[in-house]
């Protein structure tokens, strides 16, 4: 759902550019967009701006930029009086809320205001400063900014020519440091282009020294171990294409501007597999993560609010977990039962102790749920962060913690589960100064299951993105659920939409 101001609002908003366009229309008085038929420098400005608006990852087509220009060009004061201000309006609202509903590429985010293009077209015109405008149109988000220069520098990259020859297949299909390897000159020139190695590297004999340590930079860079060991999957980003990550970064920015991004929040970053919960430039904790299993039970990507944490706690297997999975275990292998230390649970609460072929059939009609009582096998570990929400998704600690030496870690049935409980029950509880670390540790071991209801509430937001700016520099991650490709559908759907309806139209 999209908010809109209301309709006397956007009628007073057009009423006051055309009251300005049309005192402009005489020669004495200077208006807006033409001056006795002529283009006025105003109209110059925003014909800049919106043929601009690849600058922020957004299409100048979409607002009609070439025709645009070419009115200029032809001195056509009439024809950018009429097209400038739809043009402009859907321009300054697509740049402060995105182009889309979230919710037609599968990302469910809270329905957030989007601007009225025409007022704030309207308070530019009486400011007379379209470039203020445009700065405050732009999301306030931190990794903005940083995604918007990678967007420029990566745009220059698109003919460099270190993409002029593929780089061969290392021998045995890895190559090691102190190798020798064709594809060294190759190597060296894309990562002194990438920022990875300093300009004027020479290139080795062999694969060692200074140009191992520009591959570990760049495999961190790409979510990879940087263990500067180049296999499968180092390769496959190395043969990656500049234009391929522009594309990666103009959908990273489409995301931040309709993304919720409070001052203080819980942000999971899916393709990233990480953690970064914030309160500002100097308090934030990071940590691995494992997200849903790609393709059958993927990480849903929503926001809501943090409400509860509890300690030591029980498991209730989901139905649709007990019937696939536990269930059968158990008819293999009754002794899995008290092994994982399961119980039966009824309706009412009631627990029915021990296993039986009764108890199995019962949870099969749903008269009985299987639940895994606290301890060292628990699944969930020894805490839960709970943030209500119609999927069940929740943070968890987990008893298998080496999953997450893996590169890739999509293992769960759609929770996410984090590799430093302890760092994060800080954060959440940081003004709650009688949870100290020690106290949260000892409710986490006690085996007795206990919920805590936070003083202040904690936003939590389940995002996707595949290009990221972390400290001063652009990461890239592969698009573990195909989101980018129905996000782009979705946007090119958008374009063909705003072609067929004509320049600048339909601007919010």
């Amino acid at each position: 759902m999209k908010i809109h101001r209301p309709t006397w609002w956007r009628l007073l908003s057009a009423i006051l550019l055309a009251a300005i366009n049309i005192a402009g229309a005489g020669a004495a008085t200077p208006g807006p967009w033409a001056t006795g038929g002529q283009p006025a420098p105003l109209a110059r400005q925003a014909v800049a701006i919106l043929a601009a608006a690849g600058e922020d990852g957004l299409d100048p087509a979409d607002y009609g930029s070439a025709e645009l220009e070419a009115a200029l060009a032809a001195g056509d004061g009439a024809r950018l009086a009429t097209e400038l201000p739809a043009a402009l309006a859907r321009f300054f609202a697509d740049l402060a809320a995105g182009r889309i509903d979230p919710a037609s590429a599968g990302e469910r985010y809270p329905a957030a205001a989007r601007p009225d293009g025409y007022a704030l077209v309207a308070n530019a015109v009486a400011s007379g400063d379209l470039a203020t405008a445009v700065l405050a149109a732009r999301p306030g988000h931190p990794e903005y900014a940083g995604l918007r220069a990678a967007l420029a520098r990566y745009r220059q990259l698109a003919g460099d020519p270190a993409w002029r020859e593929a780089l061969p297949a290392p021998p045995d299909r890895k190559l090691e440091p102190g190798s020798a390897w064709p594809g060294l000159t190759v190597l060296v020139r894309r990562l002194e282009a990438l920022g990875d190695l300093p300009a004027g590297t020479a290139v080795p004999a062999r694969y060692d020294g200074a140009l191992v340590d520009g591959v570990r930079r760049f495999q961190r860079r790409h979510g990879l171990t940087p263990d500067g060991v180049i296999g499968k999957g180092t390769l496959a980003h190395l043969d990656t294409r500049p234009a391929e990550r522009v594309a990666q970064i103009e959908l990273a920015l489409e995301r931040l501007r309709w993304t919720p991004h409070p001052g203080r929040a819980v942000v999971v970053n899916v393709p990233a597999f990480e953690l970064h919960a914030y309160a500002g430039a100097n308090d934030s904790v990071r940590m691995k993560v494992i997200v849903g299993a790609t393709p059958r039970t993927p990480t849903p990507l929503f926001a809501a609010t943090m409400q509860l944490i509890e300690f030591s706690p029980y498991w209730n297997v989901p139905p649709s977990i007990a019937r696939g999975e536990t269930l059968p275990k158990l008819r293999r292998d009754p002794a899995y039962f008290d092994q994982q230390g399961f119980e039966f649970v009824a309706g009412d609460g009631t627990v029915v102790s021990g296993f039986s072929e009764a108890g199995l059939a019962a949870v099969e009609r749903g008269a009985l749920r299987i639940r895994q009582r606290p301890g060292g096998k628990n699944a969930l570990g020894d805490i839960k962060f709970i943030f209500p929400n119609p999927d069940h998704i929740f943070l968890h600690h987990t008893p298998t913690p080496q999953l997450f030496l893996r590169d890739r870690r999509d293992f769960s049935h759609g929770c996410i589960r984090v590799e430093a409980p302890v760092d994060l029950a800080r954060f959440v509880l940081a003004g709650q100064p009688e949870w100290t670390e020690e106290r949260i540790v000892g409710a986490m071991t006690r085996g007795r299951s206990a919920t805590l209801r936070l003083d202040a509430p904690l936003p939590v937001i389940i995002s996707y993105r595949t290009a990221a700016a972390v400290d001063g520099e652009v990461r890239f991650y592969a698009d573990l659920y195909r989101q980018d490709a129905r996000l782009a559908a979705a946007l090119r759907q958008r374009s063909a939409g705003a072609m067929a309806s004509g320049t600048g139209r339909n601007p919010s």
